[in-house]
This record gives C-alpha cells, sequence and structure tokens, in this order.
C-alpha cells in the first residue's frame, strides 16, 4: 500500500489549508470525467461542459497534455504542484510553478504518468508547461473564479468540522475517510491509497491537508520534498448544494437566511461551521439559532468543546413539507 511514516513533530505542525489552485485541478478532473459524481455537480457540467469541450476540440495538443498528464494512475507531477500553505495565496501565484516548469521536466513527468515509453509526438515539445498553465488559467476563470466565494466557504466549513474532528478524537476521526483508500493506521502511519508504492518516511516536512469540493483527490510532494500535500473532496453535503436548496415557501414562511441555516442543520454543524457556509455573520447566524431553538425546530448538543446544532423531528417534517409543496 501507499504508506507514509510521520514523525510527530511533522504531524503536530500540519495544517488544513485552502487552494484556489488544487480547486482549479479538481474541476478541471471533474470536467475531464464528464459526468456527475453527485446530483450537485450535473448543473455545474451542465454550464461549462460545452465550453471546455469546444476548447479541448480547438486545442488538441492541451486536450492530449491533459488526458496523459491526468489520465493515469499518477498525475503528472509539475500539472499539481503542492500547495505554499503560507498565508492565503492567491491563484496566479499558486501557478507560478506551472509556468515555470522546464520543458524536460514536463516531458519526464509526463513519461511517469503514462507509465514509461516513448512521449506520443503530439507532446514532444517545449511549450508544455505554458499550454498546461494556460488551461488551468481557463478552467479558473470559467468555471471557478465566479463560484469562488461559495465554493471557499464550503472548503472553510469542512476545515472547521475536520479541526473539530481532531480535537474530539484526534486524527483517526480527522483523516479516515478523508478520499477512498485513506486511513489513518495509528502509530504515526497514514495510508494515502491502496497501490503497492515504497513507504515514506516524513520527518521535518509541511505535511498539507488540502479540501477541494469537487470529487476528486490526490497527494503530492514539492521538488525538495519539504512539502507533502493530500487533496481531499469534502465531507458529506457540504459539497452537495442541490441538498442545501432552500425552497421557496420555506423562505417566504421563515425568511432566506433563517430557512438557509434550517436547511443546512440537515446534518450537526457548529456556529463556526454554519457561518462559513451561509456568508453569514456571526451574530445574525446566533439570531437565528436562537428562534428555531425557542420554535423547536432545532436542538443543539455539546460534543467536546464544541456545541453542535440539529434539526428535531418537527423541523425535519417542515423542511419535507415545503420541499413536496
Amino acid at each position: 500500500m501507499g504508506l507514509w511514516r510521520i514523525d510527530t513533530d511533522t504531524l503536530a505542525g500540519s495544517r488544513f489549508v485552502v487552494s484556489p489552485l488544487a480547486e482549479t485541478i479538481a474541476a478541471l478532473h471533474a470536467l475531464e470525467r464528464g459526468r456527475p459524481a453527485h446530483p450537485g455537480e450535473r448543473a455545474w457540467l451542465g454550464a461549462h461542459l460545452p465550453a471546455y469541450r469546444a476548447r479541448r476540440a480547438a486545442d488538441p495538443v492541451a486536450a492530449r497534455l491533459v488526458t496523459a498528464g491526468l489520465g493515469g494512475s499518477w498525475n503528472a507531477d509539475f500539472l499539481t504542484p503542492t500547495p505554499l500553505g503560507e498565508g492565503t495565496p492567491g491563484f496566479e501565484e499558486e501557478l507560478g510553478p506551472v509556468r515555470a516548469t522546464t520543458p524536460g521536466r514536463a516531458r519526464a513527468d509526463l513519461l511517469v504518468s503514462l507509465g514509461g515509453g516513448p512521449l506520443p509526438p503530439l507532446l514532444d515539445r517545449d511549450d508544455l508547461a505554458q499550454r498546461a498553465a494556460d488551461v488551468l488559467e481557463w478552467v479558473w476563470c470559467r468555471t471557478v473564479l465566479p463560484d469562488w466565494p461559495r465554493r471557499r466557504r464550503i472548503i472553510e466549513a469542512d476545515i472547521v468540522a475536520r479541526t473539530g474532528q481532531l480535537s474530539q478524537g484526534g486524527w483517526a476521526a480527522a483523516l479516515s475517510g478523508l478520499r477512498p483508500g485513506t486511513r489513518w493506521l495509528g502509530d504515526g502511519r497514514l495510508r494515502i491509497n491502496a497501490h503497492d508504492y515504497p513507504t515514506k518516511q516524513l520527518s521535518g516536512v509541511r505535511l498539507l491537508f488540502v479540501p477541494v469540493t469537487q470529487h476528486a483527490g490526490w497527494v503530492s510532494w514539492d521538488d525538495g520534498a519539504e512539502r507533502y500535500a493530500v487533496v481531499y473532496p469534502c465531507s458529506g453535503t457540504l459539497a452537495h448544494p442541490d441538498r442545501a436548496r432552500v425552497p421557496d415557501s420555506l423562505a417566504r414562511l421563515l425568511g432566506p437566511a433563517r430557512a438557509t441555516v434550517l436547511v443546512l442543520l440537515a446534518t450537526p454543524k457548529s456556529t463556526t461551521q454554519l457561518v462559513a457556509l451561509t456568508g453569514q455573520a456571526l451574530g445574525s447566524v446566533g439570531r437565528h439559532l436562537r428562534i428555531l431553538l425557542d420554535s423547536g425546530l432545532t436542538a443543539r448538543r455539546r460534543v467536546g468543546r464544541s456545541v453542535l446544532y440539529f434539526r428535531t423531528e418537527t423541523g425535519d417534517a417542515l423542511v419535507s413539507a415545503q420541499r413536496a409543496l
């Protein structure tokens, strides 16, 4: 199996981070797949897939490059650089390492992703890095950036949930189920996938966990092996906007903001998660929760240091009834 052995200091210094580039690469994976991984992806693909396929048809070199670099058992490393993990880097800053890839490095990475053998003649050229960067920039500008505030709220909510799990149940709770094949085995061992890769020893490095809203995941590390990253899909309903859609009748009854909070409480969430998901101010979310609690539509319970809110049977019945109208 693919196994990372992580020393105590590295594990203690690991972080969950937001990466615009990782979100864009995940979106590119979804466009290449061409079919929704969950109902919430259907409308997004319907809006963007025709334009993406038109771009592929107009640039066969870039189309073959993306297929070769992301379609094998291992991504071409230059296409999936390890997030910086410092401050709040923007998309262009994160894209810089892709643009700076040398022709020789790009060709070598593609050979690995293709499983060896000669490089297809169409890809035996020196502008692969620039073409890859252009595709990623197109995906970012056309399909991710217009929706980035909502995506970022979902990502931040997942980070809040994971750090809460970490404080309550340790790394086993926070890391198990990040993505298929990933599991915390204890004793400093993280299984990253089911492939038969040599074990990696992670000592004195930065370890990053990077949630994305699309159904995609991968691992990466930089050239100097100073930073390692695990990219994983956001959990549960967070990345499935269809499941959080507020019925118009419920919005008229409770008000759009309060109805949104009630719908999101189909699964327990903290106030911090609700702020991240809704974009509402902390005081506004608190007022909505008090009214929903007083009306019997929600309840709360303490889990460790967190207070989680959830819908009662009455709240479930109200939401279900409004959806049926």
